[in-house]
């Protein structure tokens, strides 16, 4: 029956293309969908899993880093207290407003971190002569993907908050969700917003753990010591994990994200089962003919389900090569897409499905294949 189907398909493949592009498209709707939400919303954790630190401590309850608030300095001293703690630092959050001529105002966070070599803030974005330069009085980093809505360069001045600052590099990958970063020293970022300067301190402080294992059990005593000098404490993952879920569930983009992608999920259902069982509807004469030289209707079925699942492997070639091409663009532009091995499984098996089902809808009109059609 396989050798039947494809011999069929390729002899009558003009009829059953849209049905494979249709196939293919849904799981590159699927993955891209998925990639994007999961690449635009890891955004929100991307300080955190740029930093080498293996605990964040933050203000009671924060639910995502750009949310955070003053702590004060006593989560400082009781981080460098701790004999399991090997170094401790200070992360400065603050926002503003970038001046531009054409734009007008662009929202940005003013990230402040120690401009030292073997910092851990941003340790995975920040190469230590890139990092060098936030010593430099009133020099701020910006990401590449975000100079032209900036309208600056590197080596260019800019006005953020009314105050003046140099654009001393660019980095890549920093973007962030619903803004710019901007990443500067300390002493810059107190500089550039009133209310670091005027603050009660860091908006977190980051440790790094003498043995990396006993984290669980630093955070467990910081929390209980925390419940009575206002500060939490959190590992990394855990942390990057919150703020990524803030965006996801609660922010309201996330779910307007994962609605739209659900609408997408079931148009692509729907335009596939029928478009194969419009296929299969144009070929009833081809089976009346095989009806005719004795194949029964459960033959005729099976010839469809392999139909089928030639199609789904030809939409799942088609959506492959898509996707390799429309990642290479993504990287080229410094859009957010994030795909894993897991998600590509995920996709290629709703495809499958969905041109499964979408046959099996067909196969009710396989008993309309009757052999005295072919006298019409």
């Amino acid at each position: 029956m396989t050798s039947i189907a494809l011999k069929t398909l390729l002899f009558d493949w003009r009829r059953f293309a849209p049905a494979a592009v249709a196939v293919g498209f849904s799981g590159l709707l699927v993955l891209l969908q998925a990639g994007l939400i999961l690449g635009v919303f890891s955004l929100a954790s991307v300080y955190v899993t740029q930093s080498s630190a293996d605990l964040w401590v933050a203000f009671p309850g924060v639910q995502s880093i750009d949310l955070g608030r003053p702590i004060g300095g006593a989560a400082e001293l009781l981080l460098r207290a701790d004999p399991r703690v090997a170094q401790v630092e200070p992360f400065y959050w603050g926002s503003g407003e970038w001046r531009t001529r054409r734009h007008g105002m662009v929202n940005v966070y003013i990230v402040g971190v120690d401009p030292s070599p073997g910092a851990m803030a941003l340790a995975g974005a920040l190469p230590a002569e890139l990092r060098l330069t936030l010593a430099e009085p009133d020099a701020v980093l910006v990401d590449r993907a975000d100079l032209t809505k900036l309208e600056t360069s590197v080596g260019g001045l800019a006005e953020i908050n009314g105050r003046r600052v140099r654009i001393a590099g660019v980095t890549d990958g920093l973007r962030a969700l619903g803004g710019v970063n901007v990443i500067a020293s300390p002493a810059t970022a107190r500089r550039l917003d009133p209310a670091i300067a005027g603050g009660d301190g860091a908006a977190y402080f980051i440790a790094r753990l003498t043995d990396p294992a006993e984290a669980r059990a630093a955070v467990a005593d910081l929390r209980a010591i925390g419940r009575q000098r206002g500060f939490e404490a959190m590992t990394s993952q855990a942390f990057a994990d919150r703020s990524v879920r803030y965006w996801l569930a609660e922010s309201g983009a996330g779910v307007a994200f994962v609605f739209g992608s659900a609408v997408a999920i079931l148009v692509a259902v729907i335009v596939t089962s029928q478009t194969l069982a419009a296929a299969v509807a144009a070929s009833l004469k081809d089976y009346a003919a095989l009806r005719a030289l004795g194949f029964t209707v459960g033959a005729l079925r099976a010839i469809v389900l392999a139909q089928t699942a030639w199609i789904a492997a030809a939409g799942l070639g088609l959506a492959g090569a898509l996707t390799a091409i429309l990642v290479a663009l993504a990287r080229l532009k410094a859009t957010p897409l994030s795909l894993t091995p897991a998600m590509a499984a995920a996709a290629a098996g709703l495809v499958v499905l969905v041109a499964l089902g979408s046959g099996l809808w067909a196969l009710r009109r396989v008993a309309r294949a009757d052999p005295a059609a072919l006298l019409l």
